[in-house]
């Protein structure tokens, strides 16, 4: 099976830390060029640093995902950086937790209305490069989600969404799919946190599933690198739950 992105130009919303920095570093490894953005300056500096010692041309640029106008304008300076966009990947959340105003902002802004946004700004070079979107949900989408209300509600809508942009597009020949990471650790993200501060509510989670133990961002990557890859070519629509069995439980 070739999970061969050589040649091709990538951009990742969402591409400084975790599932997305990951992403990121599988794409570029796999031959792709590679633009990412999200807030935080450090963060997104030392991942292009990273990028940058794959030998494939990188941009990176600091984009507050919650604000329309700054995401258009960096999807059209990550397509004229890279010369186009093959691939694009949705890939941030603003993980609204608590059933309040605030919160459902944050997730309809972040999760949602840039993934809409941003495959807008895209679709341009996407139908001439016959590209593909990738969207990163979350399996608190597809069950309820009583602590994370507003989460799990847009991640749910996200996968409608990529139901109906598949549709929309198959005729010309852009893919769009989907995948819900369940419970995944990293440094600094939400798991190593609560692992740190809440043990019990952790360890709880962690009892859940079947696999005994939290995934890890580069299972994440090559889900989304064999999507993007031409060896899924006549795969499009798909909601793929990546998360240990976590569903099962």
């Amino acid at each position: 099976m070739n999970l061969s992105l050589a040649n091709k130009n990538a951009v990742i919303c969402g591409g400084s830390r975790g599932i997305g920095r990951s992403i990121a570093l599988a794409f570029a490894g796999a031959g792709a060029n590679v633009s990412i953005c999200a807030r935080g300056e450090a963060a997104l500096r030392a991942t292009e640093a990273e990028l940058a010692l794959l030998r494939h041309k990188v941009h990176a640029a600091a984009c507050d995902l919650a604000d329309g106008p700054a995401v258009k304008r960096y999807v059209a300076a990550a397509a004229e950086a890279l010369g186009g966009i093959d691939v694009l990947v949705n890939n941030a959340s603003g993980f609204g937790r608590t059933d309040d105003e605030e919160n459902w902002a944050i997730s309809i802004n972040v999760d949602l209305m840039a993934s809409v946004r941003a495959s807008h700004a895209a679709q341009p070079f996407l139908e001439r490069s016959k590209g593909c979107i990738v969207h990163i949900s979350s399996i608190a989408g597809l069950k309820a989600s009583a602590r994370t209300a507003p989460y799990g509600a847009v991640k749910a809508a996200l996968i409608q969404y990529t139901l109906t942009q598949a549709s929309a597009l198959a005729k010309k020949r852009v893919r769009v799919n989907c995948i819900a990471p369940g419970s995944v650790e990293f440094p600094g993200g939400v798991w190593d946190i609560a692992k740190r501060d809440n043990p019990k509510f952790y360890n709880g989670i962690l009892a859940g599933i079947p696999f005994d133990r939290m995934g890890r961002p580069e299972e994440i990557a090559s889900v989304a690198l064999f999507l993007a890859s031409d060896a899924a070519s006549w795969v499009t629509g798909q909601t793929i739950a990546v998360d240990g069995g976590q569903m099962l439980a």
